[in-house]
């Protein structure tokens, strides 16, 4: 509890500013955009969707400003359960980014859920798991959005917006410190010099000490530092052009990887205790991104064009300790330098017509660096390699490691693609029908350089030798070759709405989506350490197909709608959806004895749910906030080369999500004290599986959270607790080398955090 006395010093401190930012009341006040409700009529930005999306035939969840800051949204993983069918675990570290909707995701490689910040997409899943400050509002678009937004976002789009220079002017301020002993501080200005010129720019810092010890030395594993920045410059004139171009830069230094020992192989090793997290090598995280994005967009009375173009660069290094026990077994280490651009021209008509329509043209080019050697030291060697060997020759034949063995895997990965699409839509009555496609085309290649070395201590006994006979021996590798593949893809996309009026209506869609194949290059550090071994026992190595993976493929049938009513008391959205997947890709182990991850594709899942998303707001300053997600994902057929797997649901991927949430406005009357926010939350979710076979899950749990605010139109300052009952449960569960680990929840946090705002 050593984070108590600086938080009641912060306390006091905080406190101590309030008389100061009473002083500000000749300040106007600023006015926060709130959750759905409030926001739809300033859907000003979104340039692809229409501008209200809930009369749109779309399962979306729309957040504004208010709504982010009374959840503690700091990070695309904490949009979590709170979105219907939306499931990002916190495991890792924020290179991770696995994201799961309605069944559908993957823990490596190409996500499921797009992101776009600004209207300019993410490419780099590495990069998902940033800190987003000064947000407007957040939409979750659910369902595949291939059609307009192209790869990977067959199981939707997260659109997020920054606040614009244009709709706030003056300073903003935000400071907290909670448990874990971390310290958040943000600070940004914003200033319009005349109709037409607007800039803002902003920064923050962010720094924890985590709330995971690694037994073994004593030392927190998930300790955090990050720091960033954003500035955004805007012009707009009075004949409906808008520049605007935004940089952001931020940097990221964290340990991660809290992963504890279950049981299997190692258990009963001396200095192993299941339950422990306990391993003797470096684990961390380094990350650097840079971006930069420019839309420029001219608006007729009849059209709009837009051009978004995008420059990003990531730079990450990952190191583990690979077999995460106290054993000197393997480390790996993966940096990736990757740089992107992006091309998208919209040309879109505008106005209520009988037939309106959208026309695009994308491209993008990715140019990814990857090196990814492996160290297998000798205790590793001669356990995983060497025994099973020594074993089946009856000690005949023993070999035994010299020293380390490095296995070294370089890899330049060029990637590019081009889209056309289109979308129309007319209006006839209260009905509108929408039909839109789009035709992409994407190449990769991979060209690879592995090498290898192996030192070993051979020693011959056979019968009648009068002694043994030894020798060291070294045998290596040095191999180069290259992969390529062309995909050319057609994304279509129907829908119907009717609409009762402006705020009620049902619809229907069928769609396809696409998450694009690639190559398993966590696996050549494995091939390479067969290839060693079999020609250290001389033998022949057989070469297998497992170095590609093909694309992911999904129709998705679906029917919703959107609903208001004792006069607006009420509203909501649900809908029911249908998914089928083919060649679903899954991360698995291409044996028992491998030390890196795979992709493989199933052969085809069904997902079958329904959502639903509730505001009830009853009086002025109560506002009630439900949503619940249900998704039955099973494999329709799937077998591994041993076991069928028919029937069984899909991992990873959560039954149940559940979100319900109270705010409870108190006016005090007193002018420089503002409101009471009293706001509470709990969200649930589960049955998780944890691998296809089913035999390892984690039950449905729920967590609950409160704050206590203070909201005045000048300050915030607010008092919150996460997971208050300290649940305990499992984030995360994997197998390595005969070894089975978890990552367990984070305990009870307490937190305090004021924000100022002054114009």
């Amino acid at each position: 509890m050593h984070y108590v006395p600086r938080l009641t010093t912060l306390l006091f401190s905080l406190f101590s500013l309030i008389p100061l930012m009473a002083q500000a009341e000749h300040l106007p006040e600023v006015e926060a955009a709130d959750t759905t409700i409030l926001v739809d009529g300033v859907q000003v930005t979104a340039i692809k969707q229409g501008m209200v999306l809930r009369s749109e035939p779309i399962a979306s969840t729309i957040l504004g400003e208010r709504a982010i800051s009374r959840n503690h949204i700091s990070a695309l993983k904490d949009l979590t359960d709170q979105v219907p069918n939306l499931h990002i675990p916190d495991y890792g570290s924020r290179m991770t980014s696995s994201i799961y909707v309605r069944g559908l995701g993957a823990r490596i490689d190409h996500p499921v859920l797009g992101m776009t910040v600004d209207n300019v997409p993410l490419m780099q899943k590495n990069g998902f798991d940033a800190e987003l400050s000064d947000i407007e509002r957040v939409e979750v678009l659910r369902g595949p959005q291939s059609t307009l937004y192209g790869r990977n976002t067959m199981g939707g789009v997260v659109n997020i917006y920054t606040l614009s220079p244009f709709n706030y002017e003056g300073a903003r301020l935000e400071m907290g410190y909670s448990t874990g002993n971390t310290f958040r501080l943000r600070a940004s200005f914003y200033e319009q010099f005349s109709d037409k010129w607007a800039t803002s720019v902003s920064a923050y810092r962010t720094t924890s000490d985590g709330f995971f010890k690694n037994e073994l030395t004593g030392e927190d594993t998930d300790w955090e530092k990050m720091v960033g920045g954003r500035w955004k410059l805007l012009f707009r004139n009075n004949k409906g052009l808008r520049i605007e171009n935004t940089l952001s830069i931020s940097e990221t230094e964290q340990g991660g990887y809290p992963y504890a020992f279950l049981g299997g192989r190692s258990e009963g090793v001396e200095g192993i205790t299941p339950g422990l997290i306990a391993y003797n090598d470096t684990c961390r995280y380094d990350r650097l991104t840079l971006s930069d994005g420019l839309t420029i967009q001219y608006e007729s009375d009849r059209h709009s064009l837009t051009s978004i173009t995008s420059y990003q660069l990531t730079d990450d290094d990952m190191r583990l300790d690979n077999d995460f026990t106290p054993l000197d077994y393997f480390t790996l280490r993966q940096a990736i330098k990757e740089h992107v651009v992006t091309e998208d021209v919209i040309f879109r008509s505008k106005g209520a017509r009988t037939y309106n329509y959208l026309f695009g043209l994308y491209g993008f080019y990715r140019d990814q660096h990857m090196e990814a050697p492996v160290l297998f030291k000798e205790a590793g060697i001669n356990a995983m390699m060497f025994a099973p060997a020594n074993a089946a020759t009856g000690g005949r034949v023993q070999m035994t490691a010299n020293e380390a063995m490095p296995l070294g895997s370089d890899f330049e990965n060029p990637n590019y693609g081009a889209a056309i699409y289109h979308e129309s839509s007319f209006r006839f009555g209260k009905w509108e029908a929408k039909a839109g496609i789009r035709v992409e085309n994407e190449h990769t290649k991979l060209d690879y350089h592995s090498y290898g070395k192996l030192n070993y201590h051979l020693k011959l006994s056979m019968p009648g030798m009068p002694r043994p006979m030894e020798s060291d021996q070294t045998v290596d590798l040095d191999e180069r070759g290259s992969y390529s593949h062309s995909y050319t893809e057609v994304l279509p996309k129907f829908s119907l709405i009717y609409r009762f009026d402006e705020n009620r209506n049902l619809y229907a869609s069928v769609s396809r989506g696409f998450k694009a194949g690639g190559f398993n290059t966590q696996l050549f550090s494995d091939i390479l350490k067969e290839k060693l071994q079999t020609k250290a026992q001389g033998g022949e190595y057989e070469e297998q197909d497992i170095v590609s993976y093909k694309p992911e493929y999904s129709w998705n049938y679906e029917v919703g709608g959107h609903f208001s009513c004792a006069e607006g008391v009420i509203r909501g959205d649900f809908a029911l959806f249908m998914i089928d997947c083919r060649d679903q890709q899954l991360t698995v182990l291409a044996d028992a004895d491998a030390t890196g991850r795979m992709m493989t594709n199933a052969g085809r899942t069904r997902s079958l749910g329904g959502e639903l998303a509730m505001q009830f707001k009853p009086w002025s300053n109560l506002d009630i906030d439900l949503a619940y997600g249900y998704t039955k994902a099973t494999f329709r057929r799937y077998k591994d080369g041993e076991t069928d797997y028919r029937g069984n649901s899909v991992p990873f991927a959560p039954r149940n999500t559940l979100s319900a949430g109270l705010t409870w406005t108190i006016p005090t009357g007193v002018k420089w004290l503002g409101d009471v926010v009293l706001h509470g939350a709990m969200k649930g979710v589960g049955k998780i599986y944890w691998n296809e076979a089913n035999s390892e899950y984690q039950p449905y749990y729920t967590t609950f959270n409160a704050s206590v605010r203070l909201e005045h139109k000048n300050y915030t300052l607010d008092f919150w607790g996460e997971n208050l009952t300290d649940k305990a449960y499992d984030i995360f569960y994997f197998e390595s080398i005969g070894n089975r680990f978890v990552q367990r929840s984070r305990p009870r946090l307490l937190g305090v955090t004021l924000s100022i705002n002054i114009q």
